[in-house]
């Protein structure tokens, strides 16, 4: 029998594996990008006096655009920057995630948890797309 333990890193290899899908096509196909993008911009407007998502407003805004040079094809990302910037905004983006958002105060801590961790893990690439970024408004 499996314990409780074994069951919730069941549970959790199963939904990180199934972002991670989710990711990996729409981070393929422009249209579904495109959506994304549209969710995200529309999520943020809808959420934009709730105090946890205030927290990520600027790391989702830099992935946004992060993802749309790379669209456009002004800065190149690699395939494993551009499936996390779409993980981040994915999960971001799903009402229905590890802890659900209509919980008050801590619905949001896991979409908060895992956009800061992406930002942190891409941090490096993160300062060199500001760093072009800024080149680019001259």
């Amino acid at each position: 029998m499996a314990s409780i333990k074994d069951k919730s890193i069941s549970f959790y290899q199963k939904a990180r594996m199934l972002y991670l899908e989710k990711a990996e096509i729409i981070a393929g196909e422009e249209s579904k990008l495109k959506d994304l993008l549209q969710k995200t911009s529309s999520r943020i407007k809808d959420l934009s006096n709730h105090p946890n998502v205030k927290t990520v407003i600027e790391p989702i805004m830099v992935f946004k655009r992060m993802i749309n040079a790379h669209k456009n094809g002004t800065h190149k990302l690699s395939t494993k920057t551009l499936g996390l910037l779409v993980l981040g905004l994915l999960y971001f983006v799903m009402p229905i995630d590890i802890i659900p958002d209509f919980l008050p105060f801590i619905g949001f801590a896991d979409d908060v948890s895992v956009v800061i961790a992406i930002f942190n893990l891409l941090k490096n690439e993160i300062e060199d797309f500001e760093a072009w970024e800024k080149t680019q408004l001259k």
